[in-house]
């Protein structure tokens, strides 16, 4: 008589079968496990294409690139180029755009001449030679360490003849600090900073080598 009701008993038996049930289904989360990422909607269906195809090619990394609809300028000089040179890919170029990026800045960093000369144009070369060397002359030391690219895009294109140009904006997670030759600090911080920069990058498409090679850069 001094007993629970049968009804809450039941109901008590019931949550308890529940909450088993939705542990074995959703299993357990320990610490700062990420929460699970929404499946991305599938790509619509394209039809067959008529033009030279540019768009990006389906990656995990495709959300931090930038291409240039084939409709816009930039676009039709992406696909003026690849009809010229049929080896030329807009993400594939984009890939070596951040290659060249990571060791450019950092040989600069280092006052790595010999690796910077064949990846610069003789006057881009020239104003990299000038500032390690006023580094140099005031005993200053680069440190610089590029540690992400977050994002990467082509802003602009143009052929000139057989000459291609392609401009590029990185935005970067860097390293970057100047020291005096006493270890002070003259300026940046060992603290990881976002960095934006834009580069154009040129090739002579009726040239062997495939290098493109660097002929400006700009701080965003």
């Amino acid at each position: 008589m001094g007993g629970l009701p049968i009804d809450l008993i039941l109901f008590a038996m019931i949550a308890a079968f529940l909450v088993l049930r939705l542990r074995s289904v959703l299993g357990r989360r320990t610490g700062f496990e990420r929460q699970a990422q929404p499946e991305a909607a599938p790509a619509p269906e394209r039809g067959p294409a008529t033009e030279v195809d540019i768009g990006p090619k389906p990656s995990q990394g495709d959300a931090r690139r930038a291409i240039p609809d084939p409709r816009s300028p930039a676009g039709e000089a992406l696909m003026q180029i690849q009809k010229r040179d049929r080896g030329f890919e807009p993400n594939r170029f984009l890939d070596g755009a951040e290659t060249a990026f990571g060791m450019i800045v950092e040989a600069f960093g280092r006052g790595d001449r010999a690796t910077l000369r064949p990846l610069l144009s003789e006057e881009a070369y020239a104003g990299f030679d000038q500032a390690i060397a006023a580094r140099e002359a005031a005993g200053e030391t680069q440190r610089t360490e590029l540690r992400s690219v977050e994002e990467s895009g082509i802003e602009a294109a143009e052929l000139r003849g057989s000459v291609a140009e392609i401009t590029v904006r990185l935005v970067t997670d860097q390293i970057n600090l100047v020291q005096a030759r006493d270890g002070s600090i003259v300026s940046g911080a060992e603290a990881v900073t976002e960095m934006t920069d834009v580069w154009t990058f040129q090739r002579d498409l009726n040239s062997a080598d495939p290098t493109w090679r660097l002929v400006g850069s700009t701080a965003a």
